[in-house]
């Protein structure tokens, strides 16, 4: 049997659904899916890295819960058979895991993910933007927008969210995506909380914080930095999804990474980049659950060493 990491829980296994129906025939691929639960004092997921201040949690999954649930089931204990998959968060993770544990994981697929790259920090650039809450130009600004739906139309923008969040609960305790964010990204400030990357009230950007981010958290610039060990290491495993008008802006920072990676050498390896017409968050791509189940399997099967047997594949 074979293993897939799920970073987000497939809701298809409900009875009498076509994943359920797929699932249960005798024909359909072997594999346990695993769903990682990682709450957290600042939200309900904790990104699966580790953190100065959320924790040890991309410890915590390789070194102990996967290994567990190898050590229980009947799976291939072997990297290529290990596909973390998730969305928007999840999504982030499966990217993330792949990244930072290449030798770990045999492939990733990532919808809708949270900003791969803080160039594009849903709508902001934390590197270069004078101020999160508002985009200068020549003479004028104008807010920036966070929220907005499949025409375009702008629904909430940053400098409202982030008040939000704060009315929500002080320090980062509001539990909700701003917070968790500095939370996991940044870091340990003189109180005891995390350093934030603004304020909350001004939108004023705290450089030095941004900086760290990007040193540690910034996957596009983690594989620019790494490209010439990372490249070979990753190549023909990265699958990403998203819709080119997803909900929070998140389709910048993927082109952005497609964008750089097709100019990538020593390997040249494009990644896998799909993109939904006007689709908004969470667009997986045209598949099923079940049909990309099976793709998944078959890029196992694909993939597997010379010699490896396949009693997985059907009964």
């Amino acid at each position: 049997m074979q293993g897939h990491f799920s970073l987000a829980p497939p809701l298809g296994f409900l009875e009498g659904g076509e994943l359920f129906q797929q699932w249960t025939r005798d024909d359909f691929p072997r594999m346990i899916v695993v769903t990682f639960q990682h709450p957290n004092p600042y939200y309900d997921d904790s990104y699966a890295v580790n953190s100065a201040n959320v924790g040890p949690y991309g410890d915590a999954l390789l070194e102990e819960l996967i290994p567990q649930v190898e050590q229980r089931f009947r799976v291939i204990r072997e990297p290529y058979a290990r596909l973390p998959a998730g969305g928007s968060t999840g999504g982030w993770e499966a990217l993330a895991l792949q990244l930072f544990h290449p030798g770990f994981f045999g492939g990733a697929w990532c919808y809708c993910p949270d900003p791969v790259t803080f160039s594009a920090y849903e709508g902001v650039d934390i590197y270069k933007d004078e101020n999160a809450f508002y985009k200068q130009h020549e003479w004028y600004r104008v807010p920036t927008p966070n929220i907005r739906d499949t025409f375009g139309e702008t629904q909430l923008t940053v400098r409202q969210k982030n008040r939000f969040e704060r009315v929500n609960g002080t320090k980062g305790r509001s539990g909700r995506q701003m917070d968790i964010w500095s939370a996991v990204f940044g870091p340990v400030g003189k109180d005891g909380y995390f350093e934030p990357l603004l304020d909350q009230l001004t939108g004023a950007i705290n450089r030095d914080v941004a900086n760290y981010w990007k040193e540690h958290y910034d996957l596009l610039a983690y594989m620019q930095r790494n490209w010439v060990t990372l490249g070979p290491k990753i190549a023909g495993k990265l699958h990403v999804y998203v819709g080119d008008m997803d909900t929070y802006h998140l389709d910048k920072g993927v082109v952005l990474m497609e964008q750089w990676m097709k100019t990538t050498t020593d390997p040249h390896y494009p990644g896998f980049f799909v993109y939904g017409d006007r689709k908004p968050h969470c667009w997986s791509g045209p598949l099923s659950q079940a049909e990309r189940l099976r793709e998944m399997a078959q890029f196992i099967l694909r993939h597997k060493p010379d010699g490896a047997p396949t009693p997985w594949w059907r009964y």
